[in-house]
């Protein structure tokens, strides 16, 4: 099922705070790409990550670029824009951050993120299978699920575009069952052994 929820990976997106918003803060630009966005629970925790950790002046430069194939039924990109969940989906973020982010929607048993959130994720409609990136210069990309319905093949040959798009020292992370292909440890590094978020090197 496309729709996950919030927090989903508390181990990674730990990671994402200790690690590597303290080394790309400092970009002017602080991009982020997560590929295989589904219906957003996952780049709207990263943003809310992004956003406690980060001051007001440098949240104005964070872009979260979420990209899926999004198949016309499913409307993503419909969803990702309103910005609107099921209370299923909500219900595991801490109590203190879903209170500073998310108020009651007009649709009942729905709550709806705050502007200054949504506004700082876009969404596309993307096939990774093209190997061609939405753009370069990222500091952080981030692919879980999605990978692991690729072929080892299709998959190398995704990590080595997540590779060439991000910025000398970025980082990747995938999901924790995912293994880093050999062929290409000399690409990355892994930042803790325990955690699949990898460093361009």
């Amino acid at each position: 099922m496309a729709l996950t929820f919030f927090f989903r990976d508390l181990l990674i997106l730990h990671a994402i705070r200790d690690h590597v918003i303290p080394e790309i803060r400092r970009y002017k630009y602080i991009n982020v790409w997560d590929a295989g966005c589904a219906m957003g629970p996952e780049p709207y925790s990263l943003a809310i990550i992004f956003k406690e950790a980060l001051n007001s002046y440098e949240f104005k430069r964070l872009r979260i670029f979420a990209t899926d194939l999004d198949e016309e039924s499913r409307g993503f990109g419909k969803i990702l824009r309103a910005g609107v969940y099921p209370e299923k989906t909500v219900k595991r973020i801490p109590e203190e951050i879903f209170h500073k982010y998310f108020t009651s929607s007009v649709k009942p048993g729905h709550y709806k993120i705050c502007d200054e959130i949504i506004h700082c994720v876009s969404f596309q409609r993307h096939d990774l299978r093209s190997l061609q990136p939405v753009r370069d210069g990222f500091g952080l990309i981030v692919c879980k699920n999605v990978l692991l319905h690729m072929q080892e093949t299709q998959r190398e040959d995704i990590i080595k575009m997540f590779h060439r798009c991000l910025v000398p020292g970025g980082f990747f992370a995938t999901e924790q069952i995912q293994r880093m292909p050999a062929e290409l440890s000399g690409l990355f590094k892994q930042v803790r052994p325990n955690i699949r978020l990898f460093r361009r090197v």
